[in-house]
């Protein structure tokens, strides 16, 4: 696996992995509801784009496959950070979250899903609060997260 950085030509495939991934993996804490307000499968990929492009982006590439990808914005937030969905467990969320964190000198936060939240304690991050928020009219809980450097 190596990493590299975000390309617009990935948007599709990224939006893909997300996609799967969220209703895969994190269906396994979220309601079929709330997976499907969280990632309905119409991304707005010009604007996915234009995130992933204003933000320091990772991809992660194994085999010619994208396997994962994160990004974060240039106050320390942590964006996204999302492994395709048949390559969990191979350190690839960890290798994304060392290069994301090495670009930014101070404190990191992100808003965790409950799935994810386990991952960002390993990694020193603390729960500063849970939230709950809207999507599509639909209510999902996650976790301010804050990294102290």
């Amino acid at each position: 696996m190596r990493l590299r950085a975000y390309q617009a030509s990935d948007c599709r495939e990224l939006a893909e992995l997300f996609y799967n991934t969220v209703h895969t993996i994190n269906a396994r804490d979220y309601s079929r509801e709330q997976i499907d307000a969280w990632a309905p499968g119409q991304a707005d990929l010009a604007r996915w784009n234009r995130s992933l492009q204003e933000h320091f982006s990772v991809v992660a590439v194994d085999g010619g496959i994208l396997v994962g990808f994160g990004d974060m914005d240039e106050t320390g937030y942590l964006d996204r950070l999302y492994v395709h969905w048949q390559h969990q467990g191979q350190g690839i969320a960890t290798a994304i979250c060392d290069r994301l964190e090495a670009a930014t000198p101070g404190n990191i936060v992100t808003h965790a899903s409950i799935t994810a939240k386990p991952f960002f304690e390993k990694r020193g991050y603390k729960a500063v609060g849970e939230q709950r928020v809207e999507r599509r009219g639909v209510f999902l809980t996650n976790f301010v997260m804050i990294k102290q450097r």
